[in-house]
């Protein structure tokens, strides 16, 4: 988390003490940090938390594992298998780099601009 996120989020927490409104505080924290304010639904969202009686300002710990597994890597590495094979089916694809089948076809079709692998069509 950035420093600036962590300031935001202490001056959300003062605002709450004082009684300023959600409003006002989007608007103290857009006034103060301009095009890096928060995001007006994270304002409210980390507003209400600390009404609600939260204490801690860092983010809650996450998974290490990415929300997506169309990354760059994984995109290289299903153009790797598709130009040296282009008989390849999609669940092949997927089993052999251990990512899931849609991420295989998203990737095929929006990332390589392809529309089909060997007889196989892609969505």
């Amino acid at each position: 988390m950035s420093d600036e996120n962590l300031e935001q989020r202490i001056n959300i927490k003062f605002c709450v003490k004082i009684s300023k409104s959600t409003s006002e505080t989007l608007a103290l924290l857009t006034v103060a940090y301009g095009e890096y304010a928060m995001k007006k639904s994270s304002v409210f969202d980390w507003y209400r938390w600390y009404k609600e009686g939260r204490e801690d300002v860092q983010d809650d710990p996450r998974s290490e594992q990415p929300k997506t597994q169309r990354t760059n890597a994984n995109v290289d590495r299903v153009r790797t298998l598709v130009l040296s094979d282009r008989r390849l089916r999609v669940r092949v694809i997927a089993e052999e780099l251990n990512i899931s089948r849609e991420t295989v076809r998203h990737t095929v079709k929006k990332d390589l601009g392809m529309i089909k692998i060997s007889a196989e069509m892609v969505p």
